[in-house]
This record gives structure tokens, sequence and C-alpha cells, in this order.
């Protein structure tokens, strides 16, 4: 069923059981996630029947699949730096592989869209690797274009300008972006709201999720409940009413239960009251 813009749903965790996450909705109270890639037995034809007739049945609609991989950690910047995406190169053609078939999976589903955190995209494009970098995002969209799919590029791992000058040297139609405004503040890699500015032309979807920024250099900040962090989610929500964002507001918080599911609940009241105008989030 169509997803409503401005309609809030969450983000469904990288290889959990999918009763779990069909579980994770109902508590919630969402018609409409983002789906982690599933443990590998469901990453069939039949396992994309069995998923989808338990979404069904459930009344929840998978905007998007998302790519993780085996390796990938997010200790410290290093750390994501060295394992993360589709940048580190003794790993890139096994991902490239993992993603074509997490693909043909969502497109098993009727699910138009995957996404996947790229990895560090050199912020200089006469670095050696960029043009690796160009040409990997080339060859998926190249797989996508054919069955309809688009790859969102998730946010945070680079500068806004970056993003935009990355996107316009793959020069593919179905690349778009997933924007999580709190990567961006967890990162150190910008303002969200300034970036979001820039980028928003491509955005297609969104996670809202809120952080505080690194307080050591090397390290991540700290992400923490909607609307107590310093992305200004009230002023994020006013920004993409602002740009004509059609998409869903899909609630993402990387924290086991208790108190994920608890965050989430409260985070869905939060933004839906923002959607109608009403009370505003803390802003730092």
């Amino acid at each position: 069923m169509a997803v409503k813009p401005f309609e809030v749903g969450i983000m469904l965790g990288v290889h959990h059981d999918p009763k779990v996450s069909v579980e994770k909705c109902k508590k919630v109270g969402v018609k409409n996630a983002q789906l982690g890639v599933p443990p590998n037995e469901l990453l069939t034809l039949e396992g994309a029947a069995e998923v989808k007739r338990m979404f069904d049945e459930a009344g929840v609609t998978i905007t998007t699949v998302f790519c993780g991989f085996e390796g990938e950690r997010y200790d410290d910047i290093e750390t994501v730096r060295r394992t993360v995406g589709y940048v580190p190169e003794e790993t890139r053609e096994e991902r490239v592989r993992k993603t074509l078939q997490i693909a043909e999976w969502a497109y098993a589903m009727g699910v138009k869209r995957i996404a996947a955190h790229f990895g560090f995209i050199p912020e200089d494009p006469t670095d050696i690797r960029y043009p690796v970098c160009v040409e990997t995002m080339r060859r998926i969209c190249d797989y996508l274009l054919p069955k309809g799919l688009t790859f969102g590029l998730e946010t945070g791992q680079e500068t806004a300008d970056t993003l935009l000058r990355f996107i316009r040297d793959v020069g593919r139609k179905n690349l778009n972006i997933n924007f999580d405004p709190a990567n961006m503040i967890l990162y150190g890699t910008g303002n969200p709201i300034d970036a979001l500015k820039k980028v928003g032309k491509y955005v297609v979807s969104v996670h809202c999720k809120d952080g505080k920024w690194p307080t050591e250099p090397g390290k991540l900040g700290t992400e923490v409940p909607l609307g107590e962090g310093e992305v200004g989610i009230d002023k994020f929500v006013a920004a993409l009413k602002r740009l004509g964002y059609k998409g869903p507001l899909t609630i993402e918080r990387e924290v086991p239960d208790p108190p994920q599911t608890d965050d989430m609940i409260k985070a869905k009241a939060l933004l839906e009251s923002l959607v109608k105008g009403g009370q505003r989030a803390k802003s730092k």
C-alpha cells in the first residue's frame, strides 16, 4: 500500500528475525518500515515470499531494504573508515555481490529501494581511490536500473559537498539519498540542516535520529533519544516541508530493547506533533 508523505515509520535491525521486526512495528504502531538485510537463510526468493507475507499480513509496507555487511564495525572513526561500506578494497567485490543479491531479494518483495553506507568517500577528488568509488557505484546502479530499483546513499561519513559531487560524478538517475541528520553530527561532518539544503533535491527518504557532537578527536558522537540531541528535529521537519519532501519519516534508534521500543513510541508522538505543527522539540 502507498505510504503517505511524512507518515511515521521505523528502521528495523540488520539480521533480525522478521517475526520480531513485525512485532516491533505493531508495538510502535507504525504501518511502514525500512528493513535491514535479513539472516542469510532468508535471503532467497522463497525467503522473500515468506517475509513479504509476514509484513503484508501485519499491514506494514517495507519502503527500503538496507544493505549491511559482515565485518562492519562502528567503534570509532578509524574503525569505520577501515571496515564500512564499499571503500575498503579487500572486501569491495564481495560486498558488491552481496548488494546485488539483496537487490534481487528486495525486487522479489516488490520493494523499489535499497540503501547503504558507501563508506568514507574521499573528500579529495584527486585521491586515487575516488574514481574506483565512482565506478563501483555506477556498477551497482546500472544493475539496479533495469529492475526499476534505486540506491540510497546514507549520509554521515562525508560532507554534503562531497556527497553532492559524488552523485553528480556517478551520473546515474537512480542514485539518491537517505538523509540521516544525526549522522552528520555523530561523524562531525557538518550541520545537518545546512547539509539538507545543499543535497535536498536528491533526498527520497530520511532517518529521524538525534545525537550530540563528538567530544574527542577520532571518536563518534553520542546517539540520544529523538528531541534530546543537537539536530533540532523541529527544524529538520520544517526544512523537509520547505523542500517539498514526499517520503516517510523513519525513526532510527540504534540501541537494544530496552529502551529502543519505548524511545520509538515517544519519537512517533513527537514527530506526529511536529508534522501537525504542534509542540517543539528541544533545539540546541
